[in-house]
């Protein structure tokens, strides 16, 4: 990973992360649950950087989500832990997405992010089911009625933020911004 991209992660991490905070304390739903748009940041650069660079972006983007519920919240150790790989999970999955469809090379991109922001929000998902059930040990029924709890709350975000990253893919100078100051521009870079 060369310098701009590391920068362009740690920039994109740092956006979910004020995301987040912003949201957190603007828009608690329960204790323990808030409206949460730091997948923004995760999921530009996972569709515009790849899957290496989704992934280390989500990290970043989840250690202020990871502290709030973890350590400050409810989940404790554990908690400090999942929610950055959750997240990182869903930027290496847009990353995935973005290749298979070779996102930015087709006229129809800004509409194909909308079920791709769904989509790369599905592994996350299953880990978040896994993470509460498993992982924090809560019965069952408790762990399921949490988890679709919040999935409720992830899936009306997700549809407001498949909405920004659509608008963001269509338009040509943001792309090209992005493109040319922080992604590689010649193959044979590392």
């Amino acid at each position: 990973m060369n310098t701009k991209n590391l920068a362009f992660a740690i920039m994109m991490g740092a956006l979910g992360t004020a995301l987040f905070a912003i949201s957190y304390y603007s828009a608690p739903i329960a204790p323990s649950i808030a409206f949460d748009l730091s997948l923004i940041g995760v999921l530009i650069a996972g569709f515009y950087g790849g899957p290496a660079l989704g992934f280390i972006t989500g990290l970043f983007a989840g250690i202020l989500p990871g502290i709030m519920f973890g350590p400050l919240g409810t989940g404790g150790v554990l908690g400090l832990l999942g929610l950055p790989f959750g997240k990182a999970l869903t930027g290496m999955t847009a990353g995935v997405i973005a290749k298979g469809a070779k996102f930015g090379t087709k006229p129809r991109s800004p509409l194909l992010a909308i079920p791709a922001t769904f989509l790369a929000y599905v592994p996350e998902s299953i880990f978040t089911w896994v993470y509460f059930v498993y992982l924090l040990q809560l019965q069952f029924e408790t762990g399921t009625a949490i988890f679709l709890t919040i999935l409720t709350k992830a899936l009306i975000e997700i549809a407001i933020m498949s909405i920004v990253i659509a608008a963001l893919m269509g338009n040509k100078s943001f792309s090209s911004y992005i493109r040319a100051h922080f992604m590689k521009t010649n193959p044979q870079q590392t």
